[in-house]
């Protein structure tokens, strides 16, 4: 094949260049890393969470690193719908990148009042539901592990907005399949998986947990192998696109993902080891599709022979 493959993909009404995304909680909104990345080139930047009031997030220390990942207790840090409105937003206004808001919540009203808010905001192109946060003790995992309890959520998120609607499922239950169905079932237009495991780090000389809130969310390499289980498994129950993620660092690995049946993969804990890591995915993506000679980089989906 002597062209270049078309690399876009769909997912709901969102044609993204590429399958390349941003972690939540990885690049914040991008501004921080605009020196390395060129937003430009990325399929979407979901950013770090938003609720609708200032959130003040964990007490330190709130990061582990682990072997092959770390872990993270951040709480869902953020200033705020107003603020992230006002400076977030319009900075990414600039950066011709469709944006991603990923959303979070103490309340049903919570979730639903930013996605009604942010519902007439051009600057926005979707919503990433966040019910599986493990580090908070309202609102998050709480909901995401309940299936009427998800179904709730995200059914007043989709009565506040016709904006496209991903809803982000936690690794830290029984059956993910189910989750999925209800949340497909509540509206959901996709659905993006994993969020992180649920896990501990020990000082052996204090005694005493690394974390002060003793568990939190484990992300990185290590997880990998459980994530793309759990993404095959769900793209082969439901009928919507899949966001793929855990423990992706190159291009090999969101291969691997899209294999298992993800329309897009999103890298998370990789930017902080280097900053040029979606850079890298979106290239080596590019190359594989090219060398491989397909047409559609959407051949890709879900093409595991079993």
């Amino acid at each position: 094949m002597t062209g270049s493959p078309d690399m876009s993909v769909v997912i709901g009404s969102l044609t993204l260049r590429n399958p390349v995304l941003t972690a939540s909680g990885t690049f914040a909104s991008g501004r921080e890393y605009a020196d390395f990345v060129d937003l430009s080139r990325l399929g979407a930047v979901v950013t770090k969470g938003v609720s609708l009031k200032p959130w003040a997030g964990n007490a330190s220390p709130r990061i582990a690193e682990t072997a092959c990942g770390m872990l993270n207790s951040i709480g869902l840090q953020n200033p705020g719908l107003a603020v992230f409105t006002q400076k977030d937003l319009g900075w990414l206004e600039t950066q011709d990148v469709p944006v991603i808001v990923n959303v979070s919540g103490h309340t049903v009203d919570e979730y639903a009042e930013i996605c009604r808010r942010l519902d007439s905001d051009s600057r926005v192109d979707a919503f990433e539901i966040n019910i599986s946060c493990p580090n908070v003790d309202a609102g998050g995992m709480v909901f995401g592990t309940s299936c009427p309890d998800a179904a709730s959520v995200v059914s007043a998120c989709r009565a506040a907005t016709s904006k496209t609607l991903i809803v982000k499922l936690s690794p830290n239950v029984t059956d993910n399949t189910e989750i999925a169905r209800a949340f497909v079932d509540a509206g959901a237009d996709a659905v993006s998986l994993i969020n992180t495991l649920l896990g501990m780090a020990i000082d052996i000389e204090k005694r005493r947990p690394k974390l002060a809130r003793v568990v939190g969310g484990l992300s990185g390499p290590a997880i990998r192998p459980v994530a793309l289980r759990m993404v095959w498994q769900v793209a082969n129950a439901v009928d919507v696109p899949v966001i793929g993620m855990g423990g992706i660092t190159n291009s090999r690995d969101a291969v691997e993902f899209m294999l298992a049946g993800a329309t897009a993969v999103a890298v998370g804990t990789a930017n902080f080891v280097d900053p040029t890591t979606t850079m890298r995915v979106v290239d080596g993506l590019t190359e594989y599709a090219r060398s491989e000679g397909l047409v559609r980089v959407e051949e890709l989906i879900g093409a595991l022979e079993t």
